[in-house]
């Protein structure tokens, strides 16, 4: 029993042209979709590679940007805790000009003195 092969190089052409035709349809699909040149290293590998490095420099520089807005945020804190540290001791530098006047009683002497005492505290529990 005689057995005969049968090759369609065509339709074998054909086929292979089809799932080339498909494949870049598929890479062009992908790269609508993502709006991306480069989708995966196989596309470009040197562009991936030089992408990769830009997207390393951004991210870098991006977290830089943060940790000098972070500084900034510091640097403002520490600018008003001086102030109310620079408030307290202009008030006190007030009261012990005022309390060296000989007209103080000793009840005003004393309420002097409490206040000194307040403000000295609020310079130790805003430097703190």
């Amino acid at each position: 029993m005689a057995q005969v092969i049968n090759t369609n190089s065509l339709s074998l052409l054909t086929q292979n042209n089809l799932n080339k035709s498909q494949s870049a349809l598929g890479t062009a699909i992908e790269r609508l979709s993502s709006g991306l040149r480069i989708n995966s290293a196989k596309d470009d590998a040197a562009g991936q590679a030089i992408a990769n490095r830009f997207t390393a420099n951004i991210k870098g520089l991006t977290q830089a940007s943060r940790n000098a807005n972070d500084g900034i945020s510091i640097a403002q804190t520490t600018e008003g805790a001086l102030n109310e540290i620079n408030n307290n001791l202009q008030r006190v530098r007030e009261l012990a000009v005022q309390s060296a006047n000989g007209t103080n009683s000793q009840s005003d002497l004393d309420s002097i003195q409490a206040e000194i005492t307040q403000r000295l505290n609020e310079i130790d529990r805003v430097s703190g």
